[in-house]
């Protein structure tokens, strides 16, 4: 288990786990891990071991947010590639998770200081939870006193051999157990063991321990109390071992003793480069050492790290992500960073694949820039400014969705609630996933990317708790069926778990759980997902006692998961090193169980099982897989291991403590020489941290010779062809007690064999049928070769099958499953398909719209292609395969709706396909155009007038006072008739795209009013600065000067602002609110009276008002009639001009008709009617030349023109001047 060398492992605060916790789920938010053989990932990674000591109450949690970012039960000992441990898939999980366990010598290259938001994320990050059982603690324990801080303690030589199966307690011995006694002599297997307590830090609550691997002799030991309450570190002590544990010192007194620390991490790919953080609530720093902790400098940072991710290669290069979402990268190891980017998303950042990237400091990133939408963007990690940044992926992306891994990178965008995914494989272009047609998928997480090819969960419509199992071709486009309804479910944090194991050390071997009639059963597969069958139960318990469990109707069942934990092996392990061994935790019926487990082994690659143990137990492989370690999976205190030399036939039990310890943790570097396993725990729930050494060196007796080898042929139930070669094995004689060569040639022998179906996996668009063969689904038609003649004369046309990527099998002389070279034969188009790159129908004005050109049918090379843009431009390629790789550009200069047509034609035929296309622009501001005063129950114009103009493209939402509903049109402009007087609030909301604007305005509606148009000194000109609130004040400013001019109050009088050069006005006059309706001529003719007042006051320039200091700004009655009144800025649109025109002329012909038939100038007068009459505006819109002009000291009261108008009235005439007063109906009026 390469999981053990160097690990640094981090224990969430949050979480309580007993130790070797087999439930503990593997966590992949892009499905699972990936695997990275050119990265050593697993050598890469810090990983922090956190032992915890908290009660068992706590529930044991761990975050992990993917693509939906959820992690799978992906079990394979490779960590992901190069990126923050972004597990894999199109629901990825944050990169800087370790989410599964993959075997090889591969760790993850990130680590996460989580521990400190364990409340709000517990889980975070390289950390694994190991928890420490709360226990009673005894009165007079006889153990409180026989460790003595610091020194080794005693040496237990202890050994029993058991044959079969294990006991129900440790200390219980078997009949028939050989006790060898407690002295042995030292020719005799035995262990060596010494024990050391951390004193001082019994309060302490959590561990951090690192032992820096590849024979180094260097163990760390971060102990913390972390308070819950507070959410902080409170206290810390660093120690540290120079002889593989058997003493440590402290290092307070070096890294300070008022500093508190918080983690630990080391450089993957120099172990002696150490960084740890202080606690952020005490100060802000990293300390750093380059001698394995022996020493060690501090430098303050500016910023709290989440996450750090370190480079694959570059020893000195480290991405830290902070707690506000910014990404700093540093080029010497922490001393010095520099920001990246200011907006990133959690576990999205990824450092360059080698081979792949031409810059070794390149970093992949997704961006975070509306909620839900997000940006992939690729640049140099120490120049990273916007215009260093590449936007490979055209448009936008959801959130939390891109992963980097090994040759694929993934990505999905969600429309109208439909997601679809992307890959762009050796760093070219996107592609589009392809799935079988209808699949229809909910959600997808990629499982692995082992081999340049893909495996992926995907759930499909019809599917609410299982998914599908899917395994791609090379660039990870096209994807086919593997294995129906897998086992899924939902860890602590919610994170999706899919059991499904990769078997290691053998090609091609995996194991699923698989819902079958509402049971779950385990299924194996020798063909990487051809074909699937049951596991064969054992014979025998491990009494002895006949099982009687025949296929189909009884087998075994195993739990899939791995361990998140480094310290426990969890439910199911293998190792490259001993190929076709594996042992899990299972159990023998009819579905899988979660009672009744016991420990099962196989050492044929599951051809054949046996129980080994009758309890759940942990196990890990020794001396490069030649030996087994059980520890029992125990509630209580244990003192016993066992061992076994000979694949599990023979347990040696040995005791590793006289006193029972409860286990929080097993740590051991199994690819070293040393033979070292080092077990820590506590006496007690008070006691200190106890470190057990043991050295397993003293069982055995020498180095394994030529003589000590055995060789076993690898089979599938006696078919001796595995993935196309028959392939024999070497291992070490069962039972010799030689130390196995680290470079011993596990493959003795392979040879290829001939090629069957089962070598090959179903094409694209094909489904494997009962008898084996492949046939096409329904929807396919395996003659539509679109692309097949783009080059040449002939193409390959594929017979169904693709063969299986690392099968070895070769093909007879009559190739009958490979692809075959046929002519290309002259064919109509058919099937022509248009879309954008990305399907949307919308774009921008000046943007670059990709058009993408399909053909189902036809003779590609042969075949033109004509693609109208619908703005007057064309493009014609002479065949499609020129349109094939980066499809066809261009870019819209105007706003519209666009008919695109795309036209293939050859000799033979024609087809053609359709999309309308919107190019819209952004909506800068909208104005309402609308009257400021309307007579009750006439039709008034309203137009919205929008900046920039737009053709067809907006949707205008209007709004009637308290309406419930709007009314919607595509135009901007309406007709509305108000039945209610006083005020009414309009407003008329503008959408385009996902942008909505608008504006208001209050329109006073009346029976009647008058008004007067208004013009004021070429001064205001030069102080206008158009805009509305300018005008609102100077309008409120001229209606005040009325108002103390004539003693009309202010409620009465309304005046409006035109925009526009020069400055004009309109002044309304309104008649009394509390008017009643018998006395509305009365009160007609009194607005009339009101009206002449102001005429007169307005031409003696009486109405006056202070602009600003020396800047006196006189008000006139304009001497012309203004015709129907819009916004005269340029942003009015072309149908708002044609309403002006046409109001200008209907407004001048009734002038004429009515100056003709009443020889009055400038009066229209309406018919007067006792019975009815309709309601009237009076507008002043002309003067007498001669009226006489007065000072406003002779200038009469209000009150008195009013008796005088009303008495000459009542004599039956008004004066000749007063007659001059226009009396009309009020044309609609524009207002800002």
């Amino acid at each position: 288990m390469e999981l053990w060398t160097f690990w640094s492992f981090s224990l969430l605060a949050s979480v309580s786990l007993s130790p070797f916790l087999s439930k503990f789920m593997a966590q992949a938010e892009i499905s699972s891990p990936r695997a990275d053989e050119r990265f050593y990932r697993l050598e890469v990674t810090p990983l922090e071991a956190r032992v915890t000591r908290v009660s068992l109450k706590v529930d044991g949690t761990k975050v992990s947010n993917a693509f939906k970012r959820e992690p799978v039960k992906w079990n394979n000992d490779k960590k992901p590639g190069n990126g923050p441990d972004s597990g894999l898939g199109i629901k990825a999980a944050p990169n800087y998770l370790p989410r599964v366990k993959t075997s090889g010598e591969k760790y993850d290259n990130v680590s996460e200081p989580a521990q400190r938001r364990a409340a709000a994320n517990p889980g975070f990050g390289n950390s694994f939870p190991v928890a420490r059982k709360e226990v009673k603690r005894s009165v007079a324990s006889p153990y409180g006193g026989t460790v003595d801080g610091g020194e080794a303690q005693r040496r237990d030589t202890f050994v029993e051999t058991v044959q079969g199966a294990s006991n129900s307690r440790a200390e219980y011995r078997r009949p028939g157990e050989e006790t060898r006694g407690s002295n042995p002599r030292q020719s005799e297997p035995h262990l060596d063991t010494s024990t050391f307590a951390l004193s001082g830090d019994s309060a302490h609550n959590q561990a951090m321990v690192h032992w820096s691997g590849h024979n180094s002799s260097v163990i760390l030991i971060l102990t913390k109390l972390y308070d819950f309450n507070l959410g902080a570190v409170t206290e810390s002590s660093l120690w540290r071992s120079t002889d593989y544990g058997s003493t440590y010192s402290k290092l307070n007194d070096k890294v300070g003793s008022r500093t508190v620390l918080s983690y630990l991490y080391v450089c993957p790919t120099n172990k002696q480069k150490i960084m740890m953080l202080s606690d952020p609530e005490v100060e802000s720093a990293v300390l750093i050492s380059s001698d394995e902790g022996a020493s060690f400098e501090k430098y303050p940072i500016n910023f709290n790290i989440l996450s750090l991710l370190f480079h694959p290669a570059q020893e000195n290069w480290i991405l830290a992500y902070s707690h506000d979402s910014k990404l700093y990268s540093s080029m010497d190891f922490g001393r010095k960073w520099q920001l990246v980017h200011d907006n990133v998303m959690p576990g999205r950042f990824y450092w360059a694949v080698m081979g792949l990237d031409r810059e070794s400091d390149v970093v992949h990133i997704e961006t975070r820039i509306a909620k839900g939408r997000a940006q992939y963007v690729k640049c140099r990690a120490q120049r990273c400014t916007e215009g260093n940044r590449q936007y490979l992926f055209p448009g936008h992306v959801d959130t939390n969705s891109l992963v980097v891994q090994d040759e694929y990178v993934f990505t999905q965008v969600t429309k109208s609630g439909r997601a679809s995914y992307f890959v762009s494989y050796m760093r070219e272009s996107f592609k589009q996933m392809k799935l079988p047609k209808y699949c229809l998928p909910k959600d997808m997480h990629i499982i692995s990317t082992d081999e340049k090819q893909v495996f992926a969960a995907v759930q499909e419509w019809n599917q609410n708790n299982t998914y599908s199992l899917y395994i791609s071709d090379s660039p990870g486009v096209y994807f086919t069926l593997s294995l129906e309804n897998l086992r899924t479910g939902r860890g602590p944090a919610g994170n999706l778990v899919v059991d499904f194991y990769k078997v290691e050390g053998i090609n091609g071997m995996y194991l699923a759980n698989k819902l079958v009639d509402n049971h779950i059963k385990t299924f194996i597969t020798y063909n990487k997902g051809q074909t699937w069958a049951l596991l064969p139960a054992p014979a025998t318990d491990v009494a002895g006692n006949n099982l009687h469990c025949i296929l189909p109707f009884c087998s075994l069942h195993l739990h899939l998961e791995m361990s998140e934990n480094p310290y426990t092996s969890g439910p199911i392990t293998s190792k490259k090193s001993v190929p076709g061994i594996i042992v899990a935790t299972g159990n023998i019926g009819t579905e899988l169980s979660s009672t009744n487990l016991g420990m099962f082994i196989t050492s044929d690659a599951g051809n054949s099982w046996r129980q080994i143990f009758d309890e759940e137990h942990n196990i890990w492989f020794l001396d490069n897989g030649g030996a087994l370690l059980a520890v029992l999976h125990a509630t209580t205190p244990i003192r016993h291991l066992w061992i076994s030399l000979d694949e599990g036939k023979k347990w040696e039990r040995h005791s590793f403590s006289l006193a029972p310890l409860y286990v929080d943790g097993v740590l051991m570097e199994p690819e070293s020489d040393n033979h070292i396993i080092t077990f820590f725990g506590h006496f007690s729930h008070r006691s200190e941290w106890q470190l057990i050494k043991i050295d397993y060196k003293g069982l055995f007796s020498r180095r394994c010779m030529d003589g000590d080898y055995q060789t076993w042929h690898l089979h599938n139930k006696g078919e001796l062809c595995v993935m196309g070669e028959k392939q024999i094995y070497m291992k070490r004689r069962p039972g010799n007690r030689c130390m196995l060569a680290q470079d011993y040639s596990r493959i003795y022998s392979s040879e290829p064999c001939l090629c069957t179906a089962y070598d090959f996996e179903c094409d694209y668009g094909w489904e494997r049928q009962a008898d084996g063969k492949c046939s096409p689904a329904f929807w396919f038609n395996p003659n539509g070769a679109a692309k097949s003649c783009s080059t040449s004369q002939s193409f390959l046309n594929s017979t169904g099958y693709r063969k299986v990527l690392s099968n070895n099998c070769k093909e007879a002389g009559r190739y009958v499953y490979s692809p075959r070279r046929q002519p290309c034969r002259p064919r109509p188009p058919r099937g022509l398909r248009l879309s954008t790159s990305h399907g949307e129908l919308s774009a921008t004005v000046g943007s670059n719209v990709t058009f993408m050109v399909y053909l189902n049918d036809g003779d590609s090379l042969k075949t033109s292609i004509q693609l109208d843009f619908g703005d007057g431009k064309k493009i014609t390629y002479s065949n499609l395969s020129r349109t094939d790789d980066d499809g066809i550009k261009h870019i819209y200069k105007g706003t519209g709706i666009y008919r695109v047509t795309a036209t293939a034609e050859n000799n033979q035929g024609s087809d053609s396909s359709t999309l309308f296309l919107h190019i819209t622009s952004p909506v800068e501001r909208v104005y309402l155009s609308a009257p400021i005063v309307a007579i009750r129950g006439k039709e008034d114009n309203l137009t919205a007038v929008v900046w920039p103009s737009h053709s067809r493209t907006l949707t205008f939402f209007w709004w009637f006072d308290n309406s419930s509903e709007p009314i919607i049109t595509l135009e901007g402009s309406i007709s509305y008739t108000f039945l209610r007087e006083g005020k009414n609030k309009v407003t008329v909301q503008v959408a385009s795209g996902g942008t909505v604007i608008q504006d208001s305005k209050v329109i006073t509606v009346k029976e009647f009013f008058r008004s007067l148009l208004l013009s004021f000194s070429p001064a205001l000109d030069e102080h206008n600065p158009d805009i509305p609130e300018w005008r609102e004040d100077i309008g409120r400013v001229v209606r005040t000067a009325l108002s103390q001019v004539s003693g009309v109050p202010e409620d009465q009088l309304l005046v409006s602002l035109y925009p526009g050069l020069p400055t004009s006005a309109e002044l309304f006059i309104l008649p009394d609110e509390h008017t009643s309706s018998e006395h509305k001529r009365r009160s007609g003719e009194a607005l009339e009276t009101i009206s002449h007042i102001f005429v007169t006051a307005l031409n003696q320039g009486l109405i006056q008002f202070e602009l600003k200091t020396d800047v006196r700004i006189i008000v006139y009655v304009t001497q012309q009639t203004l015709a129907p009144l819009v916004d005269s800025n340029s942003i009015h649109s072309g149908s708002a001009m044609l309403m002006l025109l046409t109001v200008v002329f209907v407004g001048l012909a009734a002038f004429f008709i009515y100056k003709f038939k009443r020889k009055i100038p400038w009066i229209h007068v309406q018919t007067e009617d006792s019975h009815k009459k309709e309601p009237e505006v009076i507008s002043t819109v002309g003067q007498n030349d001669n009226m006489s002009k007065v000072k406003l000291s002779e200038f009469p009261s209000p009150k008195e023109l009013m008796e005088k108008e009303l008495e000459a009235r009542s004599r039956g005439g008004i004066g000749r001047n007063m007659e001059r007063i226009v009396t009309r109906e009020f044309p609609n009026c524009t207002n800002v």
